[in-house]
């Protein structure tokens, strides 16, 4: 018999939750996402649990929702969006627990890792991690609530990211807001035990932290906050373009970054952004749930799963193929309420 995709247990007076799909980088499966919810809600009102603490197996935290299964569920699938459906009111249900929420995380969280990790109270990052939201790559966009900690990172930081699916290593993370402090891997059990028994949270966290200076953003904080500050995606890539002497690599290969990744995602990805930053979490997810629905009737998703996980030639064919011949309309029609209404949150 398989083993569960996800773990849960008690541990002293802390709901523990293991993810525990190693070998698909513990990529979230709608299974996964509802077992989370289901245990959230039971834990939520349970006088025992005072906190909650997620952590995972193998080299990944997690490194996204399982795209590659909604992929094949076939364009118009009803199971496409109630997977999409059930994540979003999973990160809502996560941005309002009213208990701590730490998140211990090794290696990769990306995407739906993000989702069920940076909107918690606690975000304990350990040597390895690093974190991106690279969907722009994929031909989808910065989804599961994302949009609204991108909107407010240093510096513009999140946009940069967000548009070249930018990683950012352990410092950068921390300097950037997306951790809430560093610790070693080898503390993690120990942290656990811990919090299982304690009931300050940030004085346990505190005693296992660790300084972490930011590998990039330290000195890029400038140059990106006036390359990503203002204007189109064209204004942006000519800036890039334009940077000389020491910034010279770096603009060249921001640009690059952002050349590659489809066309519409970029237009969509700036324009829910910069909205996002006027809007509450729940606005956000709403946001989210109607560019979604509209993407999965598009074109570049599809294409960008299959050249990045199923042919895997790392070559998408993106239509349109150029940001002036993306459609205006078009990208207007994202943003806009689907035909069922919105997504009914709890």
């Amino acid at each position: 018999m398989a083993e569960p995709e996800i773990l849960f247990e008690r541990r002293g007076h802390a709901g523990l939750v293991t993810l525990n799909r190693p070998g698909a980088l513990n990529a979230l499966s709608h299974g996964m996402v509802t077992a989370l919810a289901q245990a959230l809600e039971g834990w939520r009102d349970d006088p025992e649990i005072r906190l909650v603490i997620v952590r995972a197996v193998g080299r990944a935290f997690c490194a996204g929702g399982d795209i590659r299964a909604v992929y094949e569920a076939g364009q118009g699938s009803p199971a496409q969006k109630a997977f999409f459906e059930a994540e979003y009111r999973l990160n809502a249900a996560i941005k309002a627990f009213p208990k701590p929420y730490v998140a211990l995380i090794d290696g990769y969280v990306m995407g739906g890792g993000a989702g069920i990790s940076v909107h918690g109270s606690h975000r304990v990052f350990a040597e390895k991690a690093v974190f991106a939201m690279p969907e722009t790559g994929i031909g989808f966009f910065p989804d599961v609530g994302s949009s609204f900690f991108l909107s407010r990172m240093p510096s513009h930081t999140g946009l940069y990211c967000a548009l070249g699916a930018i990683r950012l290593a352990r410092g950068d993370a921390l300097h950037a807001g997306i951790a809430t402090h560093a610790a070693p891997a080898a503390a993690f059990d120990a942290i656990v035990a811990r919090l299982a028994e304690s009931d300050d949270v940030d004085a346990v966290i505190s005693e296992f932290a660790e300084p972490a200076a930011p590998e990039t953003l330290g000195s890029l904080a400038l140059a990106i906050e006036a390359v990503f500050a203002t204007g189109s995606v064209e204004s942006i890539l000519a800036r890039l373009d334009a940077l000389q002497g020491p910034l010279a690599d770096w603009g060249g290969g921001t640009a690059a970054a952002i050349r590659g990744k489809s066309p519409t995602s970029l237009r969509i990805a700036l324009r829910q952004i910069r909205a996002a930053g006027e809007l509450a979490f729940e606005d956000c997810i709403r946001l989210d749930w109607r560019i979604a629905n509209a993407i999965l009737d598009g074109h570049d998703f599809y294409e960008g799963v299959r050249a990045a996980l199923v042919d895997k030639d790392q070559s998408p064919r993106w239509n349109p193929a150029t940001l002036d011949a993306v459609d205006p309309g078009v990208i207007e029609g994202h943003f806009v309420a689907p035909l069922d209404g919105d997504i009914p949150l709890p």
